[in-house]
C-alpha cells in the first residue's frame, strides 16, 4: 500500500526534508508545498551576497530545479497548508483542495516580530525573511540612500554592512544599551559596534522608536522616543522573529513559544513531525528546550524526521551552531553559553581574529565564539561536543594548538 508523506512549508527544512526523505530510501510520496513561487533556496544569503549582487537565483537554490520531478516529489508552490485534520489524517490547501497524509512534516519557519507603531504600513518600511523581501531592500539601496535599521541583531548589521558596501547611508536603532544584546556577550558587541562605527555606520543604543514617519505615502523617517528623527529612504525592521505555530496549535499539537518536539523531531502527534525554526526542541547535550533559529538547526531536525520516517537510526545530537558575515569578518559560534561564569579570551581582539571560550565554574566549555578563526571554531565545536574541562591558561596560551585542546 502506497504512504504519502506530507511536508508544509518549502524553505531550507522543508526542501531538506524531502531529499533526506529520498537519501534514506523512503519510495512511497511526497508533497512538499510551500507559499513562495520558488522552489527551496538558501536564506542566509538574503543579507549579504543577494544585496551586494554578488548571488543568483541559481546559486541560492538548495537544489537544480530538476531534483524536484527527477526525485518524484509533488512540489507545490503559491500555496499554503491551512488547516490540519489529525482524525482524519488530511491537510486542507489554500487552493481547497485537501490531501491525506500518513506522516505530516511541519516545516513553516518563523515570521518577523512586527512593532505596534504607528506607520508600519508605509512603503519601504521593510522586513527581511523571504527572497521577495530581499529584493524590495536591494531596490532602496545603493549611493546616497539612508537606510534605518530598528534592530540591532544578526540580520540588521548584515543589511548596515551590505548596504555599506552599496554606498549607502545606515543606522542601526537599538532600543538595549549594545547590539546583539541577546545573542552575544559584550565582548563580542563592543567588537561589532566598534567595527560597524569605523565602517561609517550610525549606531544609536538605548533608543526607543515613537513611530515611523512618511509623506506621500512613503517613509522618510524613524521618530525616536527622545524626539529626534533619523531620516531615511527605508527602514528594515528586524527585531526578532515568531515561529509559526498557529497551524499547529489549532491542531491540538503541544506548542510553547514553538512547536515542542522530541530528539525525533516529533510532536505530541506520532504522525507528526516538525522541523526547523517554528520548533521548541530538546537540547540534549544542556539538557533543556529551546527554539533555534538557524540553518544547521533546520538540517539536523530534517534529518531526524527523514530518519524516524524512514525507520533509519537517530542522528547523533550535534552541537548547535551559527554564523554571521559581515565585511570581511566571519563569526562563527559554536554551542550556547548556558551557566557561563568566565569568558576567556584567545587571539587578539584588536586584530580581528580571535575567539571567546565561555566556560562554567567548573571549567566545562558551553560555547566558543570565533571571528575569522575557523580553527578555534571547528575545535571548539569538538570541545563543546565531547563537555570538555578547561583552563583560562590552557586556551589563551596561543603557543597551545587547538588540536591538542580538543584532543581526548
Amino acid at each position: 500500500m502506497t504512504e504519502r508523506v506530507v511536508i508544509a512549508g518549502a524553505g531550507h527544512a522543508g526542501g531538506a526534508a524531502a531529499a533526506l526523505l529520498r537519501q534514506l530510501g523512503w519510495k512511497d510520496e511526497i508533497v512538499l508545498v510551500g507559499d513562495e513561487p520558488i522552489p527551496p533556496y538558501q536564506r542566509p544569503p538574503l543579507s549579504k551576497a543577494w544585496l551586494k549582487g554578488e548571488a543568483t537565483a541559481e546559486s541560492l537554490a538548495l537544489r537544480p530545479a530538476a531534483f524536484y520531478p527527477d526525485a518524484h516529489i509533488d512540489m507545490r508552490l503559491s500555496t499554503t497548508v491551512t488547516g490540519i485534520d489529525r482524525t482524519g489524517k488530511t491537510v486542507s490547501l489554500g487552493s481547497g483542495e485537501t490531501i491525506h497524509y500518513d506522516f505530516l512534516i511541519i516545516a513553516l519557519g518563523a515570521r518577523a516580530r512586527r512593532l505596534p507603531l504607528p506607520g508600519m504600513d508605509l512603503a519601504n518600511v521593510l522586513e527581511l525573511r523571504t527572497a521577495a523581501d530581499a529584493d524590495k531592500l536591494k531596490a532602496a539601496l545603493g549611493p546616497n540612500k539612508r537606510l534605518a535599521v530598528v534592530g540591532g541583531g544578526y540580520i540588521g548589521l548584515e543589511a548596515a554592512a551590505s548596504a555599506r558596501a552599496l554606498g549607502a547611508e545606515a543606522t542601526i536603532i537599538e532600543r538595549e544599551p549594545r547590539v546583539l544584546a541577546r545573542v552575544a556577550c559584550q565582548i563580542l558587541s563592543d567588537f561589532f559596534q566598534d567595527f560597524h562605527r569605523a565602517q561609517g555606520v550610525t549606531i544609536e543604543l538605548n533608543a526607543g522608536v515613537q513611530a515611523l514617519e512618511g509623506a506621500h505615502g512613503s517613509v522618510t523617517g524613524v521618530r525616536l522616543s527622545d524626539g529626534r528623527v533619523i531620516p531615511c529612504d527605508a527602514a528594515l525592521i528586524g527585531v526578532g522573529a515568531v515561529a509559526n505555530e498557529e497551524l499547529a496549535r489549532d491542531a491540538g499539537l503541544t506548542c510553547d513559544g514553538g512547536i515542542v518536539v522530541d530528539l525525533a523531531a516529533r510532536t505530541s502527534d506520532p504522525a507528526i513531525f516538525a522541523i526547523g525554526d517554528c520548533t521548541r526542541r530538546p537540547l540534549p547535550l544542556y539538557d533543556r528546550m529551546m527554539r533555534l533559529e538557524s540553518v544547521p538547526n533546520a538540517l539536523e531536525q530534517a534529518k531526524q524526521a527523514a530518519s524516524a520516517i524512514c525507520g533509519k537510526p537517530a542522528p547523533a545530537p550535534e552541537v548547535p551552531w551559527f554564523w554571521s558575515d559581515q565585511y570581511d569578518l566571519r563569526l562563527q559560534i559554536a554551542g550556547i553559553p548556558f551557566d557561563a561564569t568566565q569568558i576567556v579570551v584567545r587571539g587578539d581582539i584588536a586584530s580581528g581574529k580571535f575567539a571567546l571560550f565561555h566556560l562554567t565554574a567548573d571549567g566545562t566549555v558551553q560555547a566558543v565564539e570565533a571571528v575569522n578563526a575557523s580553527t578555534e571554531f571547528m575545535g571548539g565545536r569538538r570541545i563543546v561536543q565531547r563537555r570538555k574541562k578547561l583552563t583560562a591558561a590552557q586556551i589563551s596560551d596561543m603557543n597551545v594548538t587547538m588540536q591538542t585542546l580538543a584532543a581526548g
